[in-house]
């Protein structure tokens, strides 16, 4: 019975983890709202909104697969976020000639795949450094 109960524990802390995420995600981009872009259609930025998610569900695995305690769980989750944010903010520096978010509002998919990319390949980056 534990094994049951952890995994449930395991997915509502993760889902709790991906929600706080998403919620702080969303006040960090300032051209517009994330859930209205995808009501309206907006193909860019749920790509990106995507790659949040599977790079923090990807940082959540690795710490499950490393960690003892659900606390670590909590505690890599929340480092998860907040290193997933510092990609999202260097990637916006780095690409100085045009706005990545002014990119996303305008719907140009090879900025949202670039951001999905971004958000997968660095969580397997921090995922692996858990140990």
């Amino acid at each position: 019975m534990e094994p049951f109960i952890l995994t449930v524990m395991y997915f509502v802390i993760a889902i709790i983890i991906v929600a706080i995420g998403l919620f702080i995600f969303e006040s960090l981009t300032k051209k517009y709202k994330d859930w209205e872009e995808v009501e309206k259609g907006n193909q860019a930025v749920a790509l990106s909104i995507i790659g949040k998610i599977i790079g923090i569900c990807i940082i959540l695995a690795f710490s499950i697969y490393h960690s003892s305690q659900i606390l670590d769980t909590l505690i890599w989750g929340a480092v998860g976020v907040v290193l997933q944010m510092v990609a999202y903010l260097l990637f916006e520096l780095f690409t100085r000639k045009f706005s990545v978010e002014e990119h996303l509002l305008k719907g140009n998919l090879a900025v949202g795949i670039i951001s999905f990319g971004v958000s997968v390949g660095l969580a397997f980056v921090i995922g692996a450094s858990i140990t």
